[in-house]
């Protein structure tokens, strides 16, 4: 499982999608969410910029990232 730091109380879903590397841009990032390819916590999520908070993890195409805060 890989590990996205951030430095904010949150981050948007799209944006985590692209920090990650798993997607090339942000248009991207929100068809692999319409398409419903996306999980967070383990629910599929359809909304692309949803607040991504410390200790979720995010799932696409069989990665997963945990979030953690930068502290």
């Amino acid at each position: 499982m890989e590990t996205l730091i951030i430095h904010t109380p949150y981050i948007q879903l799209n944006s985590a999608l692209k920090l990650l590397g798993w997607v090339e841009s942000g248009s991207m990032a929100n068809e692999i969410i319409d398409f419903e390819l996306v999980k967070v916590n383990g629910q599929v999520e359809l909304r692309k910029r949803n607040k991504i908070y410390p200790e979720m993890v995010i799932e696409f195409e069989g990665q997963k990232a945990k979030v953690v805060s930068e502290s």
